[in-house]
Parts: structure tokens; sequence; C-alpha cells
């Protein structure tokens, strides 16, 4: 199986790990020859309006507004550094379910995905958007767990 697209999905929070996932991404993007999507997830059309409100001369798309956050600006320019090739996607609706979905539109061949530790507790009564993109996703998954 050749790996073509990767969807490296960037949360605002990241921290820590999402320096490891976009290197992680880089590497493989480099040793197959294959583009990275760069995904960021509003959860809802309002997340998008004040987003877009604190910005000036910028179209109202969620792919216009993900390509201005400070998360998303950081990871495209490692990855132009890199000199991989990449597009950034903004996805609006549940962030599992969208990122999901954003993967099989763009025919990932694998997707990374940072996340928090919790307990099965933990999940079962808040959820998980990691879970749900690592049991949704139409192709492999990379999760990136927070440094302890």
């Amino acid at each position: 199986m050749s790996i073509e697209t990767i969807l490296l999905t960037v949360k605002r929070d990241d921290g820590d790990r999402l320096e490891y996932m976009v290197e992680e991404a880089i590497g493989l993007a480099t040793q197959t020859g294959a583009s990275i999507v760069v995904a960021h997830a509003f959860e809802t059309q309002s997340d998008v309006d004040d987003a877009l409100s604190a910005l000036e001369g910028v179209d109202g798309t969620p792919s216009d507004v993900a390509r201005r956050l400070g998360s998303v600006k950081r990871v495209t320019k490692a990855i132009e550094d890199a000199g991989v090739e990449y597009e950034v996607e903004g996805v609006v609706g549940d962030p599992g379910e969208a990122i999901a979905a954003l993967a099989e539109r763009v025919d990932a061949d694998r997707v990374f995905v940072g996340g928090r530790k919790r307990s099965p507790t933990g999940k079962a009564v808040f959820g998980s958007t990691a879970q749900q993109i690592l049991l949704s996703a139409p192709c492999p998954v990379t999760f990136v767990r927070e440094a302890e």
C-alpha cells in the first residue's frame, strides 16, 4: 500500500505533541513522496464566525479561517521548510465525524491525530474525538499522546 496523502489534524491546544506530530508526518511524507492535508475542525459555524470576526481581509470559509490560526501557521511553515506539498482544510461539525469524513474525501492513506491520556470512564462520559477518529477513519491512524 503506497502512501500518497497524509491527513494531519491540528487543534489549537495540541501543545508539545504538535511538534512531534509534524515531524513524524513530514518524515513519512518525505520518505513516500506524499502530500499533507493540514486539517482543523470547528465544532460549529459560530466558531468559524467568531474567529472570522477577529480577522480582517479574510474570506469566510472554514479553510480560510483555519489557514490563519497560529497552530496551523506553525505547522504549514515547518511543512514548507521541508519542501513537502500541502493544503489546508477547515471543516465544521463534530470534530471526530468531520475529520473522519475529510479523511475519506481526500482519500487519506494515513491520519495523524493528537490526544490526551484519559481513563475509560472519562472517554465514556465525555467522549473522545481521537477515539472517534481511530474507529471511523478509512485508513490507519497514528495517535500521538500528550507527554506526561
